[in-house]
């Protein structure tokens, strides 16, 4: 399912425009977005949390080359998936 379709499947089970479904789906992902920009985590009872995850800095490799890299430390969403969810897709 792509954002298309995921607007349009809001649209229809809360009977509403599609115009109107995409606002309310650009809304929560903005709403996500810049909860984990600030650093905190968004639980949504059922589904899962989103959180920030802290990655270190470390060295790599180039893979052309073999020379060394230094890779900077960086911060990367994480989803955990509720149970519900999880019980869900394994059905």
């Amino acid at each position: 399912m792509n954002q298309a379709e995921l607007i349009e499947t809001v649209a229809t089970s809360a009977g509403i425009k599609k115009t109107e479904a995409a606002k309310v789906v650009q809304s929560v992902f903005e709403g996500i977005s810049s909860a984990l920009g600030r650093g905190e985590e968004v639980r949504l009872a059922g589904f899962g949390i989103f959180e920030v995850a802290e990655r270190a800095a470390r060295e790599g490799r180039n893979p052309r080359t073999g020379d060394v890299v230094k890779i900077a430390a960086s911060k990367a969403p994480k989803f955990k998936p509720a149970k519900q969810l999880r019980d869900a897709v394994n059905d």
